[in-house]
């Protein structure tokens, strides 16, 4: 991949640079209103992106994504408050922002996990699910939903 096209898959991400008020609707608990902010770091080779939930159910976390010198593919690298770490094959094609993570890495894979968010047309909200899969095999459940609303 050469260097045009690796600076436009970095550019493709540019959209989520900011802070975002993030409402997150987990199965049997009030809904949390947490907040997360992307921004570029070392001279713009990766995106960081820090999330806070202000509940102990849910873990504050860092993500990194990393593009891929030889294809311009994505990777998320994620760490939590609870000392978990993964990571994610990621895609945001389109307004389409995806993460998915089958195999095991960091941590064992008890079970796979997939997120789908949806960019607005004016670039201020991202709809989103996540969800889950424990027997291996194609079908999945929703897991939670989060909304990301731009705040800066």
């Amino acid at each position: 991949m050469d260097a045009p096209a690796r600076q436009e898959a970095r550019e493709r991400l540019d959209v989520l640079v900011g802070e975002w008020v993030v409402e997150a609707d987990f199965p049997g608990l009030a809904a949390p209103v947490a907040r997360s902010v992307f921004e570029w770091s070392l001279d713009g080779q990766f995106l960081v992106q820090r999330s806070e939930v202000p509940i102990v159910e849910a873990p504050d976390s860092l993500a990194i994504v990393a593009v891929d010198p030889e294809t311009g593919e994505y990777t998320q690298h994620y760490f939590d408050s609870r000392g978990v770490v993964r990571l994610y094959a990621m895609s945001f094609t389109d307004g389409v922002w995806r993460l998915l993570r089958e195999k095991p890495d960091f941590s064992p894979l008890a079970f796979r996990q997939r997120f789908t968010g949806r960019l607005s047309d004016d670039g201020n909200t991202i709809h989103g699910i996540w969800e889950i899969s424990h027997d291996g095999s194609s079908t999945w459940d929703q897991d939670f939903t989060l909304t990301y609303r731009r705040s800066r």
